[in-house]
């Protein structure tokens, strides 16, 4: 049997989107992976209560607290490099990667090397990495890493990474995040 050049294309395109879609589900896998485990520690270090007692316990928990504040379990605390005091909590999702400065910290964007190194030499090279992913037809236009940066007046108060789409670009995102926030601040206190 024959296929047309045109069938030939839609085969290959179809065959492109279905490996896309492999890819996000084992990075989601990957990361829920990385939940489990991190619930798992959490559950060993604040109990030696066996596990089959724990599922009572932790339903008569949420029974009785009125705001159970999943968020605060989920987050990956971002430490100052030189007191290793938290300034900021990242939240992981399979979409986006959040940075969560915390209320005390007040740093404006152009505070150096926030956008010198972070935005354009960090996410800069992830962007331009993806463009020619997109260029080659490997990823679609979409699937290009983004980011917004949330503010209260010039102070940053939040970083939403999108798209972020490989396991190792979360982990050198919060650790050139957390580098970056701990030069601003010594920049500021100058």
């Amino acid at each position: 049997m024959k296929f047309s050049e045109e069938q030939v294309k839609d085969i290959v395109a179809l065959r492109e989107s279905l490996i896309e879609q492999i890819d996000r589900h084992q990075e989601s896998m990957e990361m829920l992976e990385k939940n489990v485990i991190v619930v798992d520690s959490f559950l060993k270090d604040s109990s030696f209560t066996k596990a089959s007692q724990l599922g009572t316990k932790i339903v008569e928990k949420q029974k009785n607290s009125e705001i159970v504040n999943k968020s605060e379990e989920s987050s990956i605390p971002i430490k100052r490099g030189n007191d290793g005091k938290i300034i900021a909590n990242a939240y992981i999702t399979p979409e986006q990667v959040s940075i969560v400065l915390d209320n005390e910290i007040e740093i404006s964007a152009d505070t150096p090397p926030f956008k010198s190194f972070f935005i354009d030499r960090i996410i800069g090279e992830m962007k331009k990495k993806d463009i020619a992913a997109v260029e080659n037809g490997k990823i679609q236009k979409e699937s290009i890493i983004d980011y917004i940066i949330n503010k209260n007046g010039s102070d940053i108060r939040e970083i939403i990474i999108k798209n972020y789409r490989q396991k190792e670009r979360v982990n050198e995102l919060i650790s050139t995040a957390g580098w970056s926030l701990t030069r601003m601040l010594e920049n500021i206190n100058k």
